[in-house]
């Protein structure tokens, strides 16, 4: 049977069982909350014990932080992209999540273009974004790990995702490891969940950018992240308040559950196809 959770995991719920129980005094840090399929959050003994058992898998999520109107925080990818990996590293079992990149083309700063237009922005020219995913690929490979997996959650740096997961895979030919870019991840959102959307009688709700599909994954993962004041305020959608189509006024966190559902199946069928099964 695949395992599911590592050995933290088990230990961390038994602990906050004893916690419930009273048998542990409750002010103790281990019922915080974890989780063990996160890198940075194991020490090294403890990542070295899980490739060894077998957890060859690592996910590197690649977020952004841009603009996404008036109403959602700048950070939005990088939340998503953290907390879906997660979801997706323990339904695949045998995968650890590496820490979020961040950092990610979003256009030129001389002259400003795309969401560098807006304030909260940050960008790095895509040279540069490529050679630290190649590093951090291979950074995870001379561990141990075999399977590294790209999980974009911004469409600018896609094709950037697969051309470092292609030069990876020709590097470490005939070492039994490889890395694959997840396009699943992110296209499904933009054909599957919006034709979802759009069956709902939301169709006109759905665009590019903050738009009702971008609102409704957002307040589904972290509603602190969105200005509910200002989205039901934000009227017309307008490139000038960084909105590209679509109405987000009528988003929930119910209709992103669905999206976040997709997205996630189609990340797990990914490495299950990479991993042969």
């Amino acid at each position: 049977m695949r395992r599911l959770f590592g050995k933290n995991t088990w230990r961390h719920m038994a602990a906050c069982l004893l916690c419930s129980a009273g048998i542990i005094g409750s002010t103790l840090p281990v019922c915080a909350a974890s989780s063990s399929v996160l890198f940075e959050q194991q020490t090294w003994k403890e990542i070295q014990a899980d490739i060894a058992a077998g957890t060859t898998t690592i996910i590197i999520p690649v977020g952004g932080t841009e603009q996404s109107g008036p109403y959602i925080a700048v950070g939005k990818h990088n939340t998503r992209a953290l907390y879906l990996a997660q979801q997706i590293a323990q339904k695949s079992g045998h995968t650890l999540v590496a820490p979020v990149v961040a950092y990610v083309p979003e256009g030129s700063t001389s002259p400003r273009t795309s969401h560098m237009r807006f304030p909260g922005t940050i960008t790095v020219s895509p040279d540069v974004f490529e050679k630290l995913l190649i590093s951090a690929g291979e950074s995870f490979q001379v561990q141990g790990f075999k399977l590294i997996v790209f999980l974009g959650d911004h469409g600018g740096y896609q094709k950037d995702l697969q051309k470092a997961a292609e030069t990876l895979t020709r590097k470490w030919q005939g070492t039994g490891a490889k890395a694959v870019y997840a396009a699943g991840y992110y296209t499904v959102v933009a054909h599957q969940y919006s034709d979802w959307l759009k069956q709902k009688g939301y169709g006109k709700d759905v665009g590019m950018h903050a738009d009702i599909s971008d609102t409704s994954l957002m307040l589904a993962v972290d509603p602190s992240m969105v200005r509910e004041q200002a989205l039901r305020a934000s009227g017309v959608p307008s490139t000038a308040e960084g909105i590209y189509g679509g109405d987000p006024r009528r988003a929930s966190a119910a209709l992103g559950q669905a999206g976040l559902a997709m997205q996630v199946n189609a990340a797990v069928q990914a490495i299950e196809q990479a991993r042969g099964r």
